[in-house]
């Protein structure tokens, strides 16, 4: 089966609701400067009521201390301050690129994949299918496809002998 992370901006049940245990919620708070801590831990609970992962995005220490599955790590984020954080066994960093460069970062960062974009959405991080396959080939960590995919090209990605994918449009 098919490993899905989902990228969401706001809590929505009837969204979560279509989700299967093979997917992963990612909840990006980035249109406010405050991290509503009772909101991730009502996402949490919801999530693990349905039993599906919750990560939450770019901030590792709130992660922690909400006792989250794990924390995704943005492209544009270069931090290595959570190299000094404990982590538990079952909490997992997972973090995105858009070229070589981005990928020795997430590397330096530890994370335990890498999201790799933009696979089919052509905005200025394009990359399309032989360019994602020369990348990936950068790294030994795990890659995942993120960038574009629907349910009209999500057959493609045997092209890139991957079983996992990340995006918000296959969703919704």
């Amino acid at each position: 089966m098919i490993r899905k992370y989902y990228f969401i901006n706001n809590f929505e049940t009837n969204i979560i609701d279509k989700l299967d245990s093979q997917t992963t919620v990612i909840y990006r708070n980035y249109n406010s400067d405050v991290n509503n801590e009772e909101l991730i831990i009502t996402i949490k609970k919801y999530c693990k009521k349905r039993k599906i992962k919750f990560f939450l995005s770019n901030n590792i220490r709130l992660a922690i201390k909400l006792d989250l599955d794990g924390a995704y790590i943005p492209s544009f984020n270069k931090s290595t301050q959570h190299l000094a954080f404990s982590l538990k066994k079952k909490f997992s960093l997972i973090g995105s690129a858009h070229n070589n460069k981005e990928i020795k970062i997430k590397e330096i960062q530890n994370v335990n994949k890498i999201f790799l974009s933009s696979v089919f959405k052509k905005n200025k991080n394009y990359l399309g299918i032989n360019r994602f396959k020369l990348i990936s080939n950068f790294t030994k960590k795990k890659v995942v496809a993120l960038g574009g995919i629907s349910k009209t090209n999500i057959k493609k990605l045997g092209l890139f002998n991957s079983s996992e994918f990340a995006g918000i449009s296959y969703f919704e």
